[in-house]
């Protein structure tokens, strides 16, 4: 009987240590890196100012959960630099309201390409192909007519920058 507690009391112990670690501790960016320039993403498209958005939220979010030093701009000395480049955006029609035939919902749709490097030119993160997408809904009523995409490309570039940051981070 008293073999069995002893199992029991040290079972616990030996569970603790079986490899498994919290998700969001896996740092792949060196530890030598303490700087991390953001310069204004490079927009291909004629969607007005999204790369601005798009790199506000990335800045904004590096700044709210991480220890790192954030420089706008790739001619300041930087450890890293991350760079992206808004490869194309679109909005189409996505449901239609049947009694007058006139667009319901609108989806807007954002297509990324990102690099993180060191000052070597090392290439400590990239993925050249981040699509993100938003719905959102036209209203009907021209009195209280209120143009929606705007603030659909802020949610999405929201959206963009928790999982860019994420990525990152966690090693993805």
């Amino acid at each position: 009987m008293r073999r069995w507690f002893a199992v029991f009391l040290l079972l616990p112990a030996v569970a603790a240590g079986c490899g498994y670690h919290t998700a969001g501790h896996a740092v792949q960016i060196p530890e030598n890196v303490k700087t991390i320039a953001i310069p204004s993403f490079v927009n291909n498209t004629t969607t007005y100012r999204i790369e601005q958005m798009l790199t506000s939220s990335v800045v904004r979010e590096f700044n709210t959960r991480t220890h790192y030093h954030i420089l706008n701009s790739a001619v300041e000395p930087a450890d890293a630099t991350l760079r992206g480049t808004v490869l194309s955006t679109s909005a189409s029609p996505l449901t239609y309201n049947s009694s007058t035939g006139q667009a319901a919902s609108v989806l807007v749709v954002v297509s990324m390409k990102v690099s993180l490097t060191d000052r070597q030119g090392k290439v400590l993160y990239q993925n050249p192909s981040y699509l993100f997408r938003e719905q959102y809904e036209v209203s009907q009523d021209l009195a209280s007519f209120f143009e929606e995409d705007s603030p659909a490309y802020q949610r999405l570039s929201r959206d963009f920058a928790r999982t860019l940051v994420s990525n990152i981070l966690e090693g993805f």
